[in-house]
Formats: structure tokens, C-alpha cells, sequence
């Protein structure tokens, strides 16, 4: 859409969200991401660290052992490598396997189950110089700017105060044992790994909330273009009132047809008039033919005139009556009473007009 000068301050519009995602545009956080993995990595080694510790020392303590009988050659040097690599291949694998399955399951909770090309497609915009720096200057990099200088700080502060306090236990173990040193070294990177991580994930979940503010900033919009979708989705707001119209006037018209039908017009006297019909062998109750007030009333009551249908004036059931029956429908059981008096009022009359005439 253009640009109308307009200020955007209307909220997305779910079609508009929808499109946005199939274009690939979804709030994501990559520190999320880096977190996590970094994170369940560095604890994974951790935990398979003395198996592979165990396993490359061993390695190193029999290519020593073999040194004085092995011809070195190419094919010898090629052959170790391979076990070595194998053997690393399988402690690893599990755990690579496992860190892509974690790195698929972050995103598909940030972003949900999403496969789109768009994001690849070559785009103009791309392109463009101007555009290019209006991204660079933008608010979105200055917020990773502030983020990346936040990150870095806290790191650095969390790895000084977790080293510094280690340095005493570290100076008093200058007598111990190498396997003691890289013990307490182990457990200094735990330690440090843990409270970095914390750090990072804090950060990351702070970025995963303004890039949902940022992509929903993005893609708000202008009342024009709220409407012009509005129009796309549900068809021109006038041609939907002209179609109304003329769907009223269709259903006007049948009901007009109706009234000579009717066995009497009850009217408010001015305002209301309501036409009914009753047949007792065919309906369980009388019915509606037609209702209306003020021109369409006195419409009701010109047709029953030119039909000779009788009009009675009767102010408390045709106020009822149109207020709580729709046309088509029965009259309820709490109007039969007064409903039955004026039938009946009808009935006597015709009766009258019968035997007179006869």
C-alpha cells in the first residue's frame, strides 16, 4: 500500500500477522538461540568431559607406547587420525544430535512449526543505499548496540568476581597434584559457565521481548489501510449497505404480499399495526403475516382496507405483538387470551355479516 501521510496507529490486523509470517516475519530472538545451545553444550562436555578426557589420553599413552615399534609413514599417520576422529564421531554425535533437536524445539517455541523462502528471495529494498543506512541507524541497531555493550560488561564483571574469588584456593594448590589442579579448574568453569549463562539468558529473554514489540511496531497501521483491508476481506462497506437494502425492501415486499391472507389487522392505532392469520386445522397457534410501524403501518392497514380485513384497535397486544413476535413466527402462549378475544370479536362479526346478508 502507499504511504498516506497518515499516522499508524492501529493495531495489525490478524490477515496482516498471517502474511507477515508467511513472508518469514516472526519475532525471534538469535540470543535465545545462542543461549540455549551454548549453554546445554558446555554442560553436555562438561558431564562427557572425563570420557573424553579418558579417551584422549588413552589414545596419547598408546601412540607412545607404540612409538619405538611403529613405522611412521603415511598410511599410519592417516590410519590414527581416522580412529581418532571415529571415536570422537561417536562420543559426539549424541550429543550434536541432541543440541540440533534443542536448537529446532527454541525456535519452533518462539516462532512456532514456519518454513518460508521469502526471506531469500532478492528484494530491492536490499539493495538501496539509503535504505540500507535508515537499517543501520535504526532504532532495532541501536537497541543491539546497547544490548551487545550490556552483555559484554556483565559478562566481563561475572568472570572477574567468580575468578578473583578462585584465586586463593588456586595459589594454595601449587603443592597439589595435576589432577587435583584440573579438578578445581573444572569446577571453577562450571561455576562460571552457570553464572554466564544466567546472564545471557536474562538478556535473551529481554531481547525476545523487544523483538515481539519491534515486529508488532512494524506492522501496525494506518486507519486507511485498516479499511482498505477491511474492503478486501468483507467487500466495499457500501455495496454491502446497498445489498442490505435491497434484501429489506425483498423481504418488505413479501411480507405486503402476505396481508390478504390475514384473518385481522391489530393496530396501536396510529403507530403499530400487526397482521394474523389463524387456520385451527392447520396451525397450533395464530402468526404473524406482517408488522411495522408509522408509514409501513399505515401501509398494512391501506392493503387489509382494500382486502376488507378487519382492523382492531387494540393498543396493549399490537405493542406485544410486535415487539416480542417476528414475522413468520407463532404468537406466544402468554398473548393467546388476548389474541383469542379478538378472533373471536372477528368470528362474531363475520357470522354476523353472514346471516344479515343471507
Amino acid at each position: 500500500m502507499e504511504d498516506t501521510g497518515q499516522e499508524k496507529t492501529e493495531q495489525a490486523t490478524p490477515r496482516k500477522l498471517e502474511k507477515a509470517r508467511e513472508e518469514g516475519q516472526v519475532a525471534r530472538s538469535m540470543e535465545l538461540n545462542s543461549v540455549v545451545i551454548i549453554t546445554l553444550g558446555l554442560g553436555a562436555l562438561y558431564v562427557l568431559g572425563p570420557a573424553l578426557g579418558g579417551h584422549l589420553m588413552g589414545g596419547m599413552r598408546r601412540a607412545f607406547m607404540e612409538a619405538p615399534t611403529t613405522v611412521i609413514n603415511a598410511g599410519n599417520i592417516h590410519q590414527f587420525i581416522t580412529n581418532q576422529m571415529g571415536q570422537f564421531a561417536i562420543l559426539l554425535g549424541p550429543i550434536l544430535l541432541v543440541l540440533a533437536i534443542l536448537a529446532y524445539m527454541v525456535n519452533v517455541a518462539q516462532v512456532g512449526v514456519l518454513f518460508s523462502v521469502k526471506p531469500l528471495e532478492p528484494k530491492p529494498d536490499k539493495l538501496s543505499i539509503s535504505k540500507g543506512f535508515k537499517r543501520v541507524i535504526s532504532k532495532r541497531s541501536l537497541v543491539e548496540l546497547i544490548r551487545d555493550l550490556i552483555k559484554t560488561a556483565l559478562v566481563t564483571i561475572v568472570a572477574y568476581q567468580t575468578i578473583s574469588g578462585w584465586i586463593p584456593s588456586m595459589m594454595t594448590s601449587g603443592d597439589t597434584s595435576v589432577g587435583a589442579i584440573t579438578a578445581t579448574l573444572g569446577r571453577l568453569s562450571l561455576v562460571l559457565t552457570l553464572k554466564i549463562a544466567i546472564v545471557l539468558f536474562i538478556i535473551a529473554a529481554f531481547d525476545f521481548a523487544f523483538q515481539r514489540f519491534d515486529m508488532f511496531s512494524n506492522l501496525r497501521m494506518t486507519r486507511q489501510e485498516v479499511r482498505e483491508e477491511l474492503k478486501e476481506t468483507e467487500g466495499n462497506p457500501l455495496t454491502k449497505a446497498r445489498v442490505r437494502q435491497i434484501q429489506r425492501e425483498m423481504a418488505r415486499k413479501r411480507m405486503m404480499s402476505e396481508i390478504p391472507q390475514a384473518d385481522v389487522v391489530v393496530t396501536n392505532p396510529t403507530h403499530i399495526a400487526v397482521a394474523l392469520k389463524y387456520d385451527p386445522a392447520a396451525m397450533p397457534a395464530p402468526m404473524v403475516l406482517a408488522k411495522g410501524q408509522r408509514l409501513i403501518a399505515e401501509k398494512i392497514k391501506e392493503i387489509a382496507l382494500a382486502n376488507k380485513i378487519p382492523i382492531v384497535e387494540n393498543k396493549p397486544l399490537a405493542r406485544s405483538l410486535f415487539k416480542l413476535v417476528d414475522v413468520g413466527a407463532y404468537i406466544p402462549a402468554t398473548l393467546y387470551r388476548a389474541t383469542a378475544e379478538v378472533l373471536a370479536y372477528i368470528y362474531r362479526l363475520k357470522e354476523k355479516k353472514g346471516v344479515i346478508g343471507g
